[in-house]
């Protein structure tokens, strides 16, 4: 008789050697004394050296844009209208409705939040720390840096699931069409943090469109992977803002990138792009922080790229890298996992991330597990709003940082702790 390998279906006997035979393979993983890391979405060392020539650049005797402006003195706050224009390609987004600033896309986003809080946006009665309530709706898995953002300031955030095509938009037309107090959405439009989706077009639509009780709603458009594809054919960078205009709602987005996972993740430079209105709005209380952006690192990024064409050009470079990384993560999911069905997996396109579901109210154990074993993991329930996974199984993976050794080993000794957490579950329960 074949010997039963999906787990859910052995008798209590196969799975008390299936238990047996997974604790063996863990006391085995842990004499290896491992020190791995699958935490963050880090670029590599490998894929930073990409753009090693930013480091001598722009030169001594280069300080002028196109138009003859000093980069190394005061103003600007738009930023490089050359480097806007490379962006502006990639983004979908006219050069007239995008700014360039400094480093971290993540501080603009907070910087938004916090300037609603104090003076409200362009369409708010009343800034938003008047409203005696704030709720903040977060696709969940999502990005935990978001969250933090929105938990810091006291919202109450609402997690909303993610589909194969983008969140739920049923679920958030009922939220937002009833509720004033519902002020915003996180969303990750392009090969999302962590599940790789890429929203739809009609999606994206419902979106811009649906009606909202609160006059002053907000999608916090964070296009972060916007050209970061892992095969031949990138998936489209929709016309978020063309499209809210053209629904009646053209204060809507807020759209955010940068060139974190392009050039340096700690020296690069920030966009973002929104209406003329939104767009005076923030200058208006950004000119009270800054008198301007580091324009010599833009000037750098605008003489190392030249065109959008340079920007996807290094993109291949950074693919080259990637791609067998996610690869091996994926094989290694599937020879391992695939035939015990304890586990499933997203399989993206691009991006930085790898979503896992586990066995159900096993995550934060395989956690642990991994972690006594030398395997870092970001902490189960990250990807959900306040770190709670209601169902305790997603668990993010970050191929990038480590060498495809190094993942291979953290990979296989991850596998061995679904495994060795599934029986333990399943015996717990009377299996």
């Amino acid at each position: 008789m074949p010997r039963q390998t999906q787990i859910g279906l052995m008798s209590h006997a196969e799975l008390v050697s299936e238990h047996e035979t997974q604790d063996a393979n863990y006391a085995k993983l842990k004499t290896e004394k491992l020190t791995l890391d699958l935490t963050r979405g880090k670029p590599a060392p490998e894929q930073l050296d990409l753009s090693a020539d930013l480091l001598s650049l722009p030169g001594a005797d280069d300080y002028r844009d196109g138009s003859g402006t000093d980069v190394r003195n005061y103003g600007g706050l738009h930023g490089l209208p050359e480097l806007r224009a490379i962006f502006g390609e990639l983004l979908n987004i006219p050069v007239e409705n995008l700014l360039a600033g400094n480093n971290a896309s993540l501080e603009i986003m907070h910087d938004m939040v916090v300037f609603a809080m104090l003076h409200g946006t362009a369409d708010s009665e009343r800034p938003w720390v008047q409203e005696p309530v704030r709720k903040f709706l977060c696709p969940a898995p999502g990005y935990d840096r978001h969250f933090a953002i929105t938990q810091s300031l006291g919202f109450e955030m609402i997690p909303i699931p993610m589909r194969h095509d983008g969140p739920d938009v049923h679920a958030i037309a009922e939220l937002v069409a009833a509720d004033p107090t519902v002020k915003g959405l996180w969303a990750v439009p392009n090969y999302s943090n962590p599940t790789g989706v890429t929203f739809s077009e009609e999606v994206v639509r419902e979106l811009v469109s649906m009606p909202t009780a609160a006059a002053d709603f907000r999608l916090f458009w964070d296009n972060a992977y916007a050209v970061h594809p892992l095969t031949d054919t990138a998936d489209p960078v929709l016309d978020v803002l063309g499209m809210a205009g053209a629904a009646g709602n053209p204060n809507r987005p807020f759209v955010f990138a940068s060139t974190s996972k392009i050039t340096f993740a700690g020296a690069g430079v920030s966009f973002v792009g929104a209406s003329t209105a939104n767009l005076d709005w923030y200058l208006k209380h950004a000119a009270k922080q800054s008198i301007g952006p580091d324009k010599v690192n833009q000037l750098r990024h605008l003489r190392f790229f030249k065109d959008a064409e340079g920007v996807r050009t290094h993109m291949q470079k950074h693919r080259a890298i990637l791609e067998p990384k996610f690869a091996l993560v994926l094989r290694i999911l599937e020879d391992r996992l695939g035939a015990s069905k304890v586990a499933s997996w997203t399989e993206p396109k691009g991006g930085y991330f790898i979503s896992l579901d586990v066995l159900e109210g096993t995550a934060s154990r395989v956690v642990a597990l991994a972690k006594d074993a030398g395997i870092a993991l970001t902490p189960a329930g990250a990807s959900f709003p306040y770190g709670r996974d209601p169902d305790d199984k997603n668990i993010r993976i970050a191929p990038s940082f480590p060498k495809e050794a190094e993942l291979e080993k953290a990979m296989d000794g991850l596998a061995t702790c679904v495994l060795l957490a599934a029986t333990e579950k399943l015996l717990a329960d009377g299996k």
